[in-house]
């Protein structure tokens, strides 16, 4: 494909969407989310906020589906320490936890593999943050929670506006709105495990800077991480035009293995055991977008342009508890329970990648009339360009950062899609109806052997939902769509060339629910939802999948529960206990059929039609304890359950020695935030518990026995300035 050929038809495409809009009607002013404010010098200034999929909080009540926001003040009061917190407390988002700060995150969405976040999508902003959304879904960076102000997740059949990955949900991160007024805030935080915490903001005049600082040990010994974050938003008004520009650096410095425990070591020296004590991760990403709003009579067309590069090189003694790498002495030793020096193993892997991405996305939002009935059209395409260049570097040492190279490899994919929702709201009830269509294009060339390859796939998905509003506080809900997620480029085409016989993930997704305020103070919602996969890649080139790509039918099928009581809503003053309550219910999430390998045929072993698939727990549910006082006091008491897991497809109950397989039990954790403003200052006191009890609790077996980040006490101090 040519990649001029395409951003060409883009432009044409953008500029026929445009001049269709201006067309419109335009004697009437549809309601936008520009508004505008007047400085003190009596100059009209812009205020633009985020691009959204939800919008504000509230918005997410009026959607065709299960939508659910959570917005800045919890995030701030719950002091959450890293997006995998965040993320709990809403229902049908299953997190697994890593490195003990969240900075390679493991999501999950009703029941589908959480691992390396291969099956969710991923935006900030609208715009998508993994590196290769098409060509390798995989999370090896992810930024700090304390960037964002709030964080919005859909799973119904509006994720088709916004693929690739429409299989499970897609996380759309929001970053806050630059203020017009000069202020800025400063939060500063410590604990034990050696943690520290600054953010810094700044922001006047439609501008704002933001920097986090973030270090400590993580949750292992021989496990210290450090980011540095550097963010810069701006935002003008250039007549019917609003811009919005972003600009960010990211920087990570850490010291942190790939390879879990065994089962003697675990059982031996204990959760925190890490032997490998030479392993580091550098990584830096930079990335800049520009968003247009242009306001055509009643439409508005918003244009997304990005890109971004991420870089990160990963220097491991080890990838999993059994690869040999240190040679059968050192691996039967950590078999066998005994301590292991890793500067006695003269092996050292560099995985050094380079990822590239951009894309342009002109989107149209058009609200007309017809036949007396509302509408709202929502349409547009998106060229989508990724580049892999990657690397393994075998060095003989230690701390060795060269050697043989046996892996250079460059991957790329070029990705067209279009899309249409025509929304028609006729009295109480809202109709949805959609069509997605992609093309991807893959590329992977060897440049050892010079051998290369290409191949490409089309897809047309479908979605529909709708709504009706039975009473004023009482909403049913209900979709369907077809979910899509592409193959990446290793698994499509092998490193000699050759392009395996192996299709996109494909499934039909339903969903129901029930969206109701009985009283004031009270938000109840419940979903009832069936993925049904008629493919299913199940293992394949994700971390921790040393199995070979495998292919197979699945279900999913339960039921999430979420809500919030404010009992200060029925009392007196202005003290205020409440109740907050995310569930998920997943009775299915089977394998209706054996998964077959795509390389010859057979099935995966331990494989079997009725088996539970792995790391999709049935019950996850966190709960919140809470009490806000009218002199600034707060406090929240968390509990996080989740349920017992199979780590394998033939959901092995004993553990295996080499710590790869066997049943994880259920946990659960418990966090404690307490805040206190003082009045008329501006200034804020926290002090918050993570893991409150020190738990020990093991999370993951993909790549031997990773346990729970262990208790972590912190107190800090914030002051804001607007």
């Amino acid at each position: 494909m040519q990649n001029a050929g395409w951003l060409g038809l883009v432009v044409v495409l953008a500029t026929a969407t445009a001049e269709a809009a201006s067309a419109a009607d335009s004697t009437t002013i549809a309601k936008t989310e520009v508004a505008t404010t007047t400085t003190a010098s009596g100059e009209t200034a812009v205020v633009l906020p985020a691009v959204t999929i939800i919008g504000e909080p509230d918005a997410a009540e009026k959607i065709a589906g299960s939508a659910q926001v959570v917005d800045a003040e919890t995030l701030r009061a719950s002091r959450v320490f890293t997006t995998s917190e965040a993320l709990r407390k809403l229902p049908g988002v299953s997190v697994r936890d890593e490195e003990g700060f969240g900075l390679r995150p493991n999501i999950g969405i009703r029941g589908l593999n959480p691992t390396r976040s291969s099956k969710t999508l991923l935006l900030e902003d609208g715009i998508p943050i993994t590196y290769g959304v098409y060509g390798e879904n995989a999370s090896y960076y992810h930024p700090p929670i304390e960037r964002f102000d709030r964080i919005e997740v859909l799973k119904g059949a509006g994720v088709n506006l916004y693929g690739p990955t429409t299989i499970g949900g897609v996380i759309n991160y929001i970053t806050p709105i630059p203020s017009q007024e000069i202020g800025g805030a400063l939060s500063l935080a410590g604990g034990n495990r050696d943690y520290f915490n600054g953010h810094g903001t700044v922001s006047g005049l439609g501008q704002r800077f933001d920097y986090v600082r973030k270090q400590g040990n993580g949750a292992r010994d021989n496990t210290d991480l450090a980011i540095d974050d550097v963010n810069y938003k701006g935002l003008v008004a250039l007549g019917d035009h609003s811009l919005i520009a972003r600009v960010n650096y990211y920087r990570e410095n850490s010291q942190v293995s790939y390879s879990g425990l065994t089962e003697a070591e675990f059982r031996n020296f204990g959760a925190r055991y890490n032997p490998f004590e030479n392993d580091r991760f550098d990584a830096y990403r930079w990335g800049a977008s520009l968003t247009d709003e242009w306001t055509i009579g009643r439409a508005r067309l918003t244009t997304n342009v990005y890109f971004a590069n991420f870089a990160r090189n990963w220097w491991r003694q080890s990838s999993n508890t059994t690869d040999g790498q240190c040679g059968a002495a050192f691996t039967t030793a950590r078999l066998n329970g005994q301590s292991v020096d890793s500067n006695a193993c003269n092996s050292t892997q560099g995985r050094v990648r380079d990822y590239y991405n951009a894309g342009i996305e002109p989107r149209l939002k058009l609200p007309y009339t017809l036949f007396g009935i509302d509408n709202e059209l929502q349409t547009g395409v998106r060229y989508h360009y990724e580049r892999q260049d990657r690397l393994q570097i075998n060095a003989t040492s230690p701390t060795g950062r060269n050697g043989a190279l046996v892996e250079n490899n460059r991957r790329s994919s070029d990705a067209v899609s279009g899309y249409a929702q025509n929304e028609v709201r006729y009295g109480d009830f809202t109709f949805a109806p959609g069509v997605r269509v992609e093309y991807v294009d893959y590329f992977r060339r060897n440049l050892i052997n010079a051998a290369e390859g290409s191949t490409n796939l089309t897809k047309v998905l479908y979605s529909f939902s709708g709504s009706y509003a039975i009473t004023q506080g009482l909403t049913a809900y209900t979709g369907v769509h077809k979910g899509f997620a592409p193959p990446s480029t290793a698994d499509i085409i092998d490193n000699n060339g050759g392009v395996a016989d192996v299709n996109a993930e494909s499934s039909v997704n339903f969903e129901a629910g029930l969206r109701s305020r009985p009283v004031a103070g009270v938000a109840l919602e419940a979903t009832y939802f069936r993925n049904d996969f008629n493919n299913l890649i199940a293992v394949g080139q994700i971390a921790g999948g040393n199995l070979p790509l495998a292919e197979g039918e699945a279900l999913f099928e339960g039921l999430e529960l979420s809500g919030r009581a404010d009992i200060g809503t029925w009392l007196p003053g202005a003290h205020n206990p409440f109740f907050v309550l995310a569930y998920t219910l997943l009775p299915t999430a089977e394998q209706s059929s054996a998964l077959i390998r795509v390389d010859n045929g057979a099935a995966v072993p331990g494989s079997a039609a009725g088996r539970r698939l792995p790391y999709a727990p049935r019950h996850n549910l966190t709960t919140t304890f809470g009490y806000n006082h009218p002199n600034g006091f707060e406090g929240r008491l968390e509990a996080v359950y989740i349920g017992s897991q199979a780590s394998d497809f033939a959901n092995t109950d004993a553990a295996a020695a080499n710590g790869l397989s066997g049943k994880i039990s259920g946990a659960t954790v418990w966090n404690l935030a307490l805040n206190y403003d003082v009045p008329n200052t501006g200034l804020g006191l926290f002090v918050t518990a993570k893991n409150l009890f020190d738990h020990t609790y093991i999370v993951d077996r993909t790549r031997g026995i990773v346990p729970g980040a262990p208790r972590l006490i912190q107190g800090g101090v914030e002051y804001r300035y607007y």
